[in-house]
C-alpha cells in the first residue's frame, strides 16, 4: 500500500508531509488526502515511488 510505503519514507527522512507532497506530486495536500483514504492512479503511484528512490539513492550515495 502506498500510504505505509510513504509513511516509512517520512520517518526514514525525516521530511514533512507537506514537503514531500510538494515535491513527490506537486500537491502539499497529497499525503493527508492518502492519509484520509484519497487512492492515487496507478500512473501516481508509480511516480510516487520513483521519487522516494530516486531520493534515497540521491541521499544516501555516500
Amino acid at each position: 500500500m502506498l500510504l505505509r510505503k510513504v509513511e516509512i519514507f517520512l520517518r526514514r527522512t525525516g521530511m514533512p508531509a507537506t514537503k514531500f507532497g510538494r515535491l513527490a506530486a506537486q500537491d502539499p495536500r497529497f499525503v493527508l488526502d492518502l492519509r484520509n483514504g484519497r487512492e492515487p492512479r496507478v500512473a501516481t503511484e508509480r511516480r510516487i515511488e520513483h521519487f522516494m528512490n530516486k531520493y534515497e539513492d540521491a541521499h544516501h550515495a555516500g
